[in-house]
């Protein structure tokens, strides 16, 4: 009976364990999502900067999975090349390291301090950065305290006979340690918990070094195949290369850990005796060695992977554009006709994305959200798309209306893409806050706001036809519709200051919710009045430079 509780016992701090570093990579990707994201886009020139970009924004994600899966979403998009992406994934893997040395000490002891500092700051409802930073802190005391119980609790299993023949009936098989860390790494979608753990079971004498040393490379190869199996497919052999490359990377570098197994564990026992400390740095030096092997060899090993894992078109996937005939670029008219038809599929994604929103809204339903929430990496893809075939046209080939119309196609495009963000990174997360934090909006609140949802829609539609009629009457009609959102939120304001003084937080909260709201969505209607309607205004000399009043009217 004591050993069913005991076992009890080990799964729940290892689930603790594991639920920590959730808290601390979700924390983090909430806090600063947007940011690592722009550090990986800023650092992929070339290989040594990606290297050390990956490894800073693993060391911070607490998770090599999370970094691999964002760079093969990036891979896929078609918004990073595939030698800086490898680089990248050399340097996650690295960066896993740095977590694991830093927790190889005992440093349990801040571990209440870390819990009460992230309670505080998650419970302040200022600054939602403070909130998902307390979620960080949270995270990282959860996983001290779970490390210190697993110590305590694998000392009462020390010199359990079933449990000591358990262990030594697989410690002597290499092989099978290493399956068992790389299905363990697998499953629970963190090498930084199963390395964790085979410390803890090192440091207790459960299991000899080489079979520690064993575990860590499976929890190694675990790792790699997170992005394989979950990262995006989409039926593109292409899409795979990198969380395939990586794959490879891991396997030849286990393959060949293996064979050095013997002189490995002479070699961690002369430099550090202790079992613990020995296990994190064969977990560093692994990877150390890995990446100082690939690092020079990505551009030919690139090359492989694109032999071997061509690109295959699917007619079906949306983020691939229909209509731009390459061939077509030989006649600009012709061309341009075939990125206008494209660019109008930005206006049917947008449209799609404010249904999305408006239902979201409706039903709080978050699988709905994370769904339209995706829908913006079609406009991305798009976007991307028309910006590049229409600068491989050669500007000699252009007439004075050719000019214009490629600028026009571009400034539509661009400010499209500029909505479905203002959708994705502001409306829809806003929209999850109110689920988060439990506020109600009053009837007349949300009436309103998918009332003006529904405006939205009507307008993208509008200005999907304007931009092919290029009609000033419909331009006028479109352009005048910030006026109405402009008045929207000038009552909303208002409301609001009353909302405050009436003393009640949880209405001031809901009102101020509800007052972001409408600032996004008279975002996203400005930019689809630029979309369509300011350059037919512009050409016909009825846009104004500013809204502000000349001297003379002002002096008057």
């Amino acid at each position: 009976m004591a050993f069913a509780i005991s076992l009890v016992d080990l799964a729940g701090y290892i689930a603790l364990l594991l639920w920590g570093t959730h808290m601390v990579q979700t924390g983090v990707q909430r806090a600063f999502g947007a940011g690592l994201r722009a550090v990986l886009g800023k650092a992929l020139q070339d290989r040594g900067r990606a290297f050390l970009a990956g490894l800073g924004v693993t060391a911070v994600l607490q998770s090599s999975t999370a970094t691999g899966l964002m760079m093969s979403g990036f891979v896929a998009d078609g918004l990073v090349a595939l030698i800086p992406a490898l680089a990248v994934m050399l340097g996650a893997n690295v960066g896993t390291t740095l977590i694991v040395q830093v927790l190889s000490f005992d440093v349990s002891a801040v571990a209440p301090g870390l819990i009460l500092l992230g309670v505080i700051m998650f419970r302040r409802n200022s600054s939602t950065r403070v909130h998902d930073l307390g979620r960080v802190f949270i995270g990282l005391g959860l996983m001290l305290l779970a490390l210190h119980q697993l110590l305590h609790l694998l000392e009462s299993f020390e010199d359990a006979p079933g449990f000591r023949l358990l262990l030594g009936s697989v410690s002597t098989v290499p092989f099978a340690n290493v399956l068992i860390g790389a299905v363990a790494a697998w499953a629970t979608h963190s090498s930084v918990a199963v390395v964790l753990l085979t410390m803890s079971l090192a440091a207790n004498g459960a299991v000899p070094p080489a079979a520690a040393f064993a575990l860590v490379l499976g929890a190694n190869l675990g790792s790699a195949v997170t992005p394989v199996v979950e990262g995006p497919g989409g039926g593109d052999p292409a899409h795979r290369r990198l969380s395939i490359g990586n794959l490879v990377t891991r396997l030849a570098g286990v393959a060949a850990a293996l064979a050095l197994l013997e002189p490995a564990e002479g070699l961690m026992a002369a430099v550090e005796p202790d079992a613990t400390r020995a296990v994190a740095n064969f977990h560093t030096l692994f990877n150390l060695v890995v990446a100082a092997v690939f690092l020079p060899l990505l551009s030919p090993y690139a090359r492989l992977l694109e032999r071997l894992l061509p690109d295959r078109a699917d007619p079906a996937d949306p983020t691939r554009p229909r209509y731009l005939d390459p061939a077509a670029r030989e006649v600009p008219i012709v061309a341009l006709g075939a990125a206008a038809r494209e660019a109008l599929r930005l206006a049917d994604v947008l449209a799609g994305m404010l249904d999305g929103a408006r239902e979201a809204l409706r039903s709080g339903d978050r699988r709905l959200m994370a769904e339209t929430r995706g829908r913006d990496d079609i406009l991305d893809s798009l976007n991307t798309a028309i910006k590049a075939y229409l600068t491989r046209l050669d500007p000699d080939d252009l007439s004075g209306d050719d000019e214009r119309r490629l600028n026009e196609i571009l400034q539509f495009t661009m400010n499209l893409e500029q909505a479905g963000d203002v959708v994705d990174l502001n409306l829809l997360p806003h929209a999850a806050k109110r689920l988060e934090r439990g506020l109600v909006f009053e009837d007349r609140d949300r009436a309103e706001l998918i009332a003006l949802i529904d405006r939205l829609s009507a307008n993208v539609r509008t200005a999907a036809s304007l931009f092919m009629t290029e009609d000033v009457r419909a331009a006028r009609l479109l352009a005048e519709e910030k006026v109405a959102l402009r008045e929207a939120e000038t009552r909303a304001t208002a409301v609001h200051f009353d909302r405050l003084r009436s003393g009640r937080p949880d209405v001031a909260q809901a009102s101020a919710l509800h007052l972001d709201l409408l600032r996004d969505l008279k975002l996203v209607n400005s930019y689809i009045v630029a979309a369509a309607a300011y350059p037919v205004l512009q050409r016909t000399g009825e846009l104004l430079p500013s809204r502000l009043a000349d001297d003379a009217h002002h002096g008057e």
